[in-house]
C-alpha cells in the first residue's frame, strides 16, 4: 500500500515537473509575441504617419485636371 502511495506521489510530481516547463515555454512565448506586436504597432504608427505626411503632388486636384482634347 505504501509503495503504491510512493509512485502515485512520484506521478504527480513528475506530472507538475512537466506542467511547469510548459507553463515556462508558453509564459517565453507570450513574452516574445508581446515583443513582436510591440514593433509591429511602432512600424505601422510609423508608416501611417509617413503615409499621412506625404503631400499629394502626385495627384491633380479637379479644378487642376486639363480636359482632354475632345471635350
Amino acid at each position: 500500500m505504501e509503495n503504491n502511495l510512493n509512485m502515485r506521489v512520484i506521478e504527480l510530481e513528475t506530472k507538475i515537473a512537466f506542467q511547469e516547463k510548459t507553463i515556462e515555454e508558453l509564459n517565453e512565448m507570450i513574452i516574445h509575441q508581446q515583443f513582436m506586436l510591440d514593433k509591429m504597432y511602432l512600424q505601422l504608427r510609423y508608416l501611417a504617419d509617413k503615409f499621412k505626411g506625404m503631400q499629394n503632388a502626385n495627384i491633380a486636384t479637379l479644378a487642376e485636371e486639363t480636359l482632354p482634347p475632345h471635350y
